[in-house]
């Protein structure tokens, strides 16, 4: 039986209020390196929360090397969620926030001293919206938007600039200016994973169709979209690596693409079912050989 190695130093409790129960979700952190052009590997397995094994541990995002945030609750009928700092490096866990509301998707903003995330208020409507908050803890955040509603993620494209994704019927992709709260529309209909291409462009997914789904580059300038391959059946969360080839999870599998040899598609590099990771979501990598990635 193939076994994890599990971590953390732990000296906070989780608490919670608000919104619908979600699928118990945990972290797990794996080496990876790169075998040759069409193959990466992981080893080193690292079950990251222990401290909240049946809970709700998702989102996960690299601020720097060795410090991951992430969104995590007790799973019960009054379901909340608060951000952690998981310092890889010293093996702690700090929580970022303690609030009546649920924050989740944090995100390092682009100035390095805040982080944002989406905020579930406690109000009626349960408005969401996009917040910043200080990494030193010394206030309690601010609305980066006050008036833009509905925010499900966000990336932050520049250092005033972040595209949005709104929960709508359909989904809406703008971009946002944080100098004047000034949008604009990029797309409808596209998947909630947002990534940076080495040549700056952003990849993400435009559901075309029901059975179609293309992994595409946005040119944040113009805001014209190019496609890429399509992604596998249902599957919305991937990274970039730093060869520009990318990741994606399905099941137990991991899979690899790499642009240079489109005629392979998604080659399977690893099935991860012995280490008990059935389902894989999010995924999050660091750029300097470790990935972190979430199972439901």
């Amino acid at each position: 039986m193939l076994r994890f190695t599990a971590m953390l130093t732990v000296s906070l409790l989780f608490a919670g209020v608000l919104v619908a129960q979600p699928n118990p979700s945990n972290l797990y952190l794996f080496d990876l390196a790169k075998e040759n052009d069409q193959s990466y590997a992981l080893t080193k397995p690292t079950f990251l929360t222990p401290v909240n094994p049946g809970g709700y541990n998702n989102q996960p995002q690299f601020a720097s090397s060795e410090l991951l945030l992430f969104s995590s609750g007790a799973i019960s009928d009054s379901f909340q969620t608060d951000i952690y700092a998981l310092n890889l490096a010293q093996n702690t866990i700090t929580k970022i926030t303690e609030t009546a509301e649920s924050e989740y998707s944090p995100t390092l903003m682009p100035d390095y001293f805040y982080f944002s995330a989406v905020r579930v208020e406690a109000d009626p409507d349960q408005t969401q919206r996009l917040w910043q908050f200080p990494l030193d803890r010394l206030n309690n955040g601010k609305p980066v938007f006050p008036n833009i509603r509905n925010i499900g993620y966000h990336y932050w494209i520049s250092r005033y600039k972040v595209l949005l994704y709104i929960v709508n019927s359909p989904n809406l992709l703008i971009i946002a200016d944080t100098r004047d709260g000034s949008w604009e529309k990029v797309s409808s209909d596209v998947g909630r994973c947002f990534k940076r291409l080495p040549d700056g462009r952003v990849a993400f997914i435009q559901k075309e169709s029901e059975d179609l789904w293309m992994l595409c580059a946005l040119n944040t300038q113009d805001f014209t979209a190019t496609g890429i391959v399509p992604v596998l059946a249902g599957v919305e969360d991937f990274v970039v690596l730093n060869d520009g080839s990318f990741l994606m999870g399905r099941g137990s599998r991991m899979y690899h693409f790499n642009p240079k040899a489109p005629e392979k598609g998604w080659v399977e590099i690893a099935d991860l079912r012995d280490y008990g990771i059935n389902a894989i979501t999010r995924i999050s990598t660091n750029g300097n050989g470790r990935l972190v990635l979430v199972s439901e």
